[in-house]
């Protein structure tokens, strides 16, 4: 195969060199074209555009292939943890047993934070939506820790501000959701696992005993595994573009909440249960709504069904849907909507129309579900979808801050008036 590539513009040509990835992804490297040529490239969306050369995570939509440093998704939300996986991403290798148990230490020691939290988040009120508050407070962190805003950490700075962060963001979002519910805060506790600690900070009370149970801290883990890392999404893409100005962990960190906060992204999960909501305020004829989805003319979608990049299968949608079933097993839970959900599912998995055009449930789907049986509120979602990105946020930053990449700069064609002269307001 060729190494490089030839673009012919005006008559004149020009050689491109051809990158070539690890798992043998191709691209034209066009870093001199503008310098060349003269000419920009145009891609909306970026859709066709390599913004950077990552070791962090590979996916092969076509293949349903999702692999972080090189291990398959399958094996790591089989064997390991949200914590050993989150070691993995950010420091690329899996840890051995002291540096786990060192890695797991750092962040207990900083779940806690500091009392002035508490009257940040009085200020807002009840009906505040969790991702605008965990935004901010994650944001807020760099008035807490100034020393986070040096360009020039050491290694050893950036490692407490990833403990820092890793800590405390389930602390911030458990608080949220006491905040809106009117319920007292709880303090973490340093005995407990990170899965385990952040439910009893989210459901227990302090008028009686709470026990964490094995199964949601399981599904829990799996959960935030799945979403721990996805390539060059939009929320990753903003943490990077953030971070090339030299910007902090937590002000990088903060932008991708709010990316991640968009309906088009992080909000998938949110919007299957209220689709199933609809379905059930309108009867709950699952059957309806299918030959609706059917229906081209008819303007209703299903939610969490088929991807935007897996074109056969959701690996991670295999491994969820294990869980899934396994939560409303041992939880025992009867919710009329969780029963439309499971008509729908099985209508996807055996109904031609669907199988053809290879609409399967995807991980929104059985993440919805699992938290709604789990009983969080579904503003809570996408802050779960936060919290389990955050370490993929995190290396993403790092490996952009050690490669030391340039301040991220597209370029624009400019469709707008040319020049005019200015005219003067009694005359316009």
């Amino acid at each position: 195969m060729s190494d490089s590539a030839e673009l012919i513009l005006e008559g004149k040509s020009y050689t491109l060199p051809i990158v070539v990835g690890t798992e043998n992804e191709k691209a034209i490297d066009i870093n001199s074209l503008r310098a060349q040529t003269g000419h920009i490239t145009i891609d909306s969306g970026y859709k066709n555009t390599g913004a950077t050369q990552s070791a962090i995570t590979y996916l092969d939509g076509e293949l349903g292939v999702l692999h972080y440093r090189g291990y398959s998704i399958e094996q790591l939300a089989a064997k390991s943890n949200f914590i050993e996986v989150a070691y993995l991403l950010i420091y690329g290798k899996l840890p051995t047993q002291h540096e786990l148990t060192h890695f797991n230490e750092q962040i207990a020691k900083r779940t806690l934070v500091h009392e002035n939290f508490r009257t940040l988040l009085s200020a807002y009120p009840a009906n505040a939506h969790p991702m605008g508050i965990l935004s901010s407070m994650i944001c807020s962190l760099t008035a807490f820790h100034p020393d986070s805003l040096d360009p020039n950490l050491t290694d050893e700075q950036v490692d407490l501000n990833i403990a820092r962060l890793m800590g405390k963001i389930t602390t911030i979002a458990a608080w949220s959701y006491k905040h809106a519910v009117g319920r007292p805060l709880v303090y973490p506790k340093k005995s407990l696992d990170y899965c385990s600690n952040f439910l009893q900070m989210m459901f227990s009370d302090p008028t009686e005993n709470y026990h964490v149970n094995p199964v949601v801290v399981d599904a829990l883990n799996k959960l935030l595994i799945l979403h721990a890392d996805h390539e060059q999404n939009c929320s990753t893409s903003t943490v990077r573009l953030v971070g090339s100005s030299n910007a902090s962990l937590f002000g990088s960190i903060s932008a991708g909440v709010n990316a991640l906060w968009g309906p088009l992204h992080g909000g998938a999960n949110q919007e299957v249960i209220e689709m199933l909501e609809a379905i059930k305020a309108d009867g709950g004829d699952s059957k309806k709504y299918i030959e609706k989805a059917k229906d081209k003319n008819d303007p209703f979608r299903l939610m969490g069904f088929g991807h935007r990049v897996y074109k056969n299968f959701d690996p991670r949608a295999k491994i969820i849907k294990a869980a899934c079933d396994n939560i409303l097993y041992n939880l025992g839970v009867k919710d009329p909507i969780l029963e439309i959900a499971k008509q729908l599912e099985e209508a996807a998995l055996t109904d031609p129309y669907f199988i053809e055009r290879k609409l399967y449930p995807n991980v929104d789907f059985y993440s919805g579900i699992i938290y709604k049986a789990i009983g969080l509120p579904k503003e809570m979602f996408t802050v779960m979808f936060a919290i389990g990105r955050l370490p993929g946020w995190i290396a993403q930053w790092k490996e952009m801050r050690e490669n030391k990449e340039p301040i991220g700069r597209p370029r624009q064609i400019y469709t707008g008036q040319t020049a005019r002269e200015y005219v003067d307001i009694k005359n316009r």
